[in-house]
């Protein structure tokens, strides 16, 4: 049996797979599930014939089938397989097959490099990784090499100077910038009360701590809308007795991620302070539900980058879709447990952004220095919104946030705001 800091560790695994902001998160549905073996053979991709008369693109996955985040892993490859399942099916980008060639990379850092080596040496086009730490690894020798990299997550001190790393998560530091401003203008009348408390209850891992460094920064800026209130980071702990005492008496506050036990904690005590946060939050929604934690939520503000479930629009449509073709009997739990399987939206993106390069080049002329070309002047306009877009000097996609308010009731998310709001990168 894991003591409680191996049951930590496991949870954290999973958590950090999360923190990105694109939406890339663990799913499920809330149930304990049975260890599964897996092979740690790399996934050899499909053959597809030379009379085909396809040119085959292939997608080099630098994953984890057998390490620390391989069930957290897995919803990720399970979005990749899908959506490019859709585009192979539906045409999308003529004479084009595309494929997916995947390594176990075990969550060992040590073996990062062999692992894209292996890749590379097999006929990769560019690189996708969904693991926390692959992309600062790889960064010098993508770069080197000129070998495009998409991932999931990763640092915003990682993607400078800009190179051949391309993240396709959010930002948390632009997060909590664009989420104070909304608040300052929409829920919290400064003029007449003064300014908000800002707290903050959570684990020092580095989604959080870039989040908590923004509120400061942005605090500090406008000391008339926002001061800080009191809490902090810690060490990963499971019981918030200490942040729940000096964050008690905050009008906002940050709670970590997995946010069962200190909702709990800060209701009991008396805490009033309206819960704030990202996506990272939004992907255990179902462990929150399942809980009966949903009215300690109530009211609670999300900064996200895609639409919810409850939402209509061209890629959440498109992604339900899928999810029902493919997934039928599991649809259900996998949007109630989160935003998991939303990734689907980015790697949509990415995939329309290996649309544009064949068309400009032509099928036989693909390759990752093509891409590259291509990525600096990309943007994607969906629903009228420009919501990505990459640059000569701009290497992380996001451009618009949607504000979201749980609604206890309901037990779901729903808009606080109508509008898309552009991202606000200095406080």
């Amino acid at each position: 049996m894991k003591g409680p800091s191996g049951v930590i560790m496991v949870v954290l695994s999973i958590f950090f797979c999360i923190i990105a902001l694109f939406v890339f998160a663990c799913g499920g549905d809330g149930s304990e599930r049975s260890p599964e073996v897996k092979s740690s053979a790399p996934k050899e991709a499909e053959v597809v014939s030379p009379d085909s008369g396809m040119t085959v693109i292939t997608i080099g996955n630098l994953s984890d089938l057998t390490g620390l985040t391989s069930n957290a892993q897995e919803v990720i490859n399970t979005a990749l397989a899908d959506v490019v399942d859709y585009w192979n099916r539906n045409g999308l980008i003529p004479g084009v097959k595309l494929q997916v060639l995947t390594y176990d990379g075990q969550y060992d850092m040590s073996k990062t490099i062999p692992s894209y080596e292996w890749l590379r040496g097999r006929g990769a086009d560019f690189i996708f990784t969904g693991v926390p730490g692959v992309p600062v690894t790889l960064k010098t020798r993508v770069d080197q090499d000129h070998m495009v990299l998409f991932a999931a997550t990763t640092n915003l001190e990682d993607l400078s100077p800009p190179g051949y790393l391309f993240s396709l998560g959010t930002i948390p530091q632009y997060e909590a910038f664009t989420l104070l401003r909304w608040i300052a203008e929409n829920d919290w009348d400064y003029h007449t009360k003064g300014p908000a408390k800002l707290g903050v209850g959570a684990w020092n891992d580095g989604y959080s701590g870039a989040f908590t460094d923004a509120l400061r920064e942005y605090a500090s800026a406008h000391p008339d809308q926002f001061v800080w209130g009191g809490g902090g980071l810690t060490n990963f702990t499971i019981t918030w007795g200490s942040e729940v005492d000096a964050t008690k008496n905050c009008d906002y506050v940050f709670p970590c991620a997995i946010m069962m036990n200190f909702v709990r904690e800060y209701r009991t005590a008396g805490g009033k302070a309206t819960f704030i946060g990202g996506d990272p939050h939004t992907a255990f929604l179902g462990l929150i539900r399942d809980a009966g934690l949903f009215d300690e939520i109530d009211g609670m503000l999300f900064v996200r980058a895609s639409r919810w479930w409850n939402e209509r629009g061209t890629l959440i449509d498109l992604t339900r879709e899928v999810l029902y073709a493919r997934h039928p009997e599991k649809a259900e739990s996998i949007m109630r447990s989160g935003s998991g399987y939303l990734a689907f939206g980015n790697l949509h993106i990415m995939l329309d952004s290996v649309r544009r390069t064949v068309a400009e080049v032509g099928p036989e002329s693909f390759d990752s220095e093509a891409l590259y070309r291509t990525l600096q002047s990309y943007s994607i306009t969906v629903d009228g919104i420009e919501m990505a877009s990459y640059g000569p000097e701009k290497r992380f996609a996001t451009n618009y946030y949607g504000i979201y308010r749980a609604d206890g009731a309901a037990q779901d998310l729903f808009r606080a705001d109508p509008e898309w709001l552009l991202e606000v990168t200095v406080p």
